[in-house]
């Protein structure tokens, strides 16, 4: 497939991610607003915040942006991000680097790029409800392109039926692309989301993948979507079942170190924040998964 008749598929793919950030965030205030009994349903519910991010290139120019949508300090959500980008431009030369070493043709020559996707992060007020994130994107380079991305469970206090519930959705949603796939993009999420130097998972896993161009766009667009298709119905039920829960002092202390787990592995080992800051996209957006209060022992 050559450059110029990516064209569209990157139109769709950029109007897909758009798509899927509308039907989240509406959901999102959706389960603010059904928050009204229980704690801090005394509270105005949470709406997000909607900010234009931009990407300035090397000479100054326009390079793209996107949508930063933020809530903060809701009935449910502690903070929230859902973010979409469509950006474009020269990988610097350590992006370079990191792109020959995985195998990307010909970016020693043409280092153009272009690249769309959505990130989303929740962090929750209650203890009992599971932080997650969620992000795809589709990158193109003028020598190959292809799709990434996943979604994970975070809960600080685990229940083995929320688990259970996450991956039997995400799975649902996989299989019809070939039953091989739940359980290998499974396998890659395992050993991504885990933190070398704590010797431990930063969550309870859900499915990961990156550089997937099988050669087919289309199929490869097919499960992208589904991955994304498949957060909602994994997620939402969960939220809805302990957003109600009481909690005390040591449910809080547990999210916090939580928190402080999920913010070491984000700042040194994500690959999408440390790209995101090496290509000069808003930094705001690009640390937006990190939490509001985090604690360290």
């Amino acid at each position: 497939m050559t450059s110029d008749s990516m064209k569209s598929e990157k139109t769709e793919a950029a109007g897909w991610f758009r798509e899927l950030r509308d039907e989240i965030v509406a959901a999102f205030e959706a389960l603010e607003q059904a928050q009204t009994d229980g704690p801090l349903s005394e509270r105005a519910p949470g709406r997000f915040e909607v900010t234009p991010t931009k990407r300035s290139g090397d000479d100054g120019e326009d390079a793209g942006g996107g949508l930063m949508s933020v809530m903060r300090g809701g009935r449910v959500f502690e903070k929230v991000g859902v973010n979409i980008s469509t950006v474009h431009g020269t990988l610097g030369q350590a992006a370079q680097a990191s792109m020959a070493a995985r195998g990307v043709p010909g970016i020693e020559k043409d280092a153009r790029f272009w690249a769309s996707g959505i990130s989303l992060v929740a962090h929750m007020q209650n203890p009992h409800a599971p932080a997650v994130h969620m992000n795809t994107r589709m990158f193109w380079t003028p020598g190959a392109w292809w799709f990434g991305g996943g979604a994970d469970l975070n809960p600080c206090i685990e229940y083995a039926e929320d688990t259970a519930h996450f991956h039997d959705t995400l799975k649902r949603h996989l299989d019809p692309h070939g039953t091989d796939l739940y359980p290998a993009l499974k396998a890659w999420a395992d050993e991504y989301f885990y933190i070398p130097h704590r010797k431990r998972a930063r969550g309870v896993g859900g499915v990961f993948m990156d550089d997937r161009c099988t050669g087919d766009w289309r199929a490869d667009f097919a499960l992208t979507r589904d991955i994304g298709r498949a957060f909602l119905p994994a997620w939402l039920p969960l939220a809805e079942k302990r957003r109600g829960m009481a909690w005390g002092e040591a449910e809080k202390e547990a999210q916090l170190l939580h928190r402080g787990l999920y913010a070491e592995y984000n700042l040194v080992y994500d690959r999408g924040t440390k790209f995101g800051l090496a290509t000069g996209h808003d930094p705001d957006a690009v640390l937006m998964s990190l939490p509001p209060l985090a604690k360290w022992t």
